[in-house]
């Protein structure tokens, strides 16, 4: 894929970086190298980004970044421990443990020596998705944000727009919503939008008056969101030229979309920090829990960062409901629709809508990664 310079510097100091261990690995009799000092786990200008985002020292980004990658590893264990039991997780930024929800006293010796905190609930993450689907089958007026599974109110949160919030048709969905299972009503600042902007010159892609940003790199192609262009519509990169055609697209219902590229550009598993970070290379997609930190980078308002919020909700836009979004604190604006999404190297989604904007802040949803590489049967391009 034609790149600018920072993004081929990148590219090739990984490929120095393996030709010269090749080179030391095959010199016989050598004397052995001294050990290096232990890397950071993340780069100073993640570092950077996570401490003038989330507040933090940088001491307390890097404690943070570990800590959640251990996390991750707990959750898939502790899920299948508690099985039915099981009432959801988040990851709680204050001790910097996983905290898991069970409704079984029985479970909860096994799911702590997993080493996560428990909580005791009622109602187990089946039967909140039972109640979260039969919300998915109604109509919601405009007004209604969206909905999601909170584990740590054990709950289904409604989100509302404040200024809607007394509106009869709003009061009448929540009723219905109340009666179908246990609802927890929030307020919203605004309802949620897309973030596709008209043509601006110099940016990733185009589609139409449309610019949008690349997600991330699959072996043949790239992934982005599925409202930025419908299947059989070309694609223009960044400097004009004809650089793919879109081969599937959905939106709503969800809002994931699979770019092929012609010749002339290729992938590489490479997220851009538009000078603000260095490029963040992509290590995988193991899914990050409710409560981490997580960053965005878009054409418009470049790396930003903030902590996931909820899972598995479904927000309502005005074009139709999208279903199974992850919602995160992170602000987005504008022609940064499609763009990726990661939690320390793993890929978590690309960006799909939200309200605000990064200058008074908001809310920014995300379609999972692995939904979209399943759908079209892709292979994520990794390090």
């Amino acid at each position: 894929m034609k790149r600018t310079t920072p993004l081929r510097a990148a590219i090739a100091a990984l490929l120095l970086t393996v030709g010269l261990g090749a080179a030391q690995a095959g010199v016989a009799g050598a004397a052995p190298l001294p050990e290096p000092p232990a890397a950071p786990s993340a780069s100073a200008g993640l570092i950077d980004a996570m401490s003038r985002d989330l507040g933090l020292t940088a001491a307390e980004a890097e404690e943070r970044l570990n800590a959640e990658k251990a996390a991750v590893a707990v959750e898939a264990a502790a899920r299948r421990s508690a099985g039915a039991a099981y009432g959801g997780s988040w990851f709680d930024p204050a001790s910097g443990r996983l905290v898991v929800a069970v409704t079984d006293r029985a479970e909860e010796a096994e799911v702590r020596a997993l080493g996560a905190d428990t909580r005791l609930v009622r109602h187990s993450a089946a039967a909140l998705d039972r109640a979260k689907a039969r919300l998915d089958a109604l109509h919601a007026p405009a007004g209604v944000a969206g909905w999601h599974v909170d584990p740590r109110t054990n709950s289904v949160v409604v989100d509302v727009a404040r200024s809607e919030r007394q509106t009869p048709a709003v009061r009448s969905f929540v009723d219905r919503a109340r009666a179908g299972g246990p609802i927890t009503v929030a307020e919203t600042a605004q309802a949620p939008r897309t973030y596709a902007a008209g043509t601006v010159g110099g940016d990733p892609y185009y589609t139409g008056n449309v610019r949008c940003s690349i997600g991330f790199s699959v072996y043949g192609g790239f992934v982005t969101a599925g409202h930025c262009g419908r299947a059989g519509a070309a694609v223009r990169g960044w400097d004009g030229s004809a650089m793919g055609t879109f081969q599937g697209s959905s939106f709503p219902g969800d809002d994931y979309a699979y770019v092929s590229i012609h010749s002339g550009w290729w992938t590489v598993p490479v997220v851009l920090g538009w000078g603000t970070i260095p490029d963040q290379l992509v290590r995988g997609s193991a899914e990050a829990p409710v409560g981490s930190s997580i960053c965005r980078s878009g054409s418009t308002t470049n790396w930003r960062c903030g902590t996931v919020l909820a899972k598995n909700e479904t927000v309502n836009y005005s074009q139709g409901a999208v279903y199974q979004m992850t919602k995160t604190s992170v602000c987005a604006e504008g022609g940064d629709s499609g763009g990726s999404f990661l939690s320390g190297d793993q890929a978590q989604g690309v960006t799909s809508g939200g309200w605000g904007n990064c200058s008074s802040g908001g809310e920014t949803w995300f379609q999972p990664i692995n939904e979209i590489l399943g759908r079209y049967g892709l292979r994520l391009h990794t390090a």
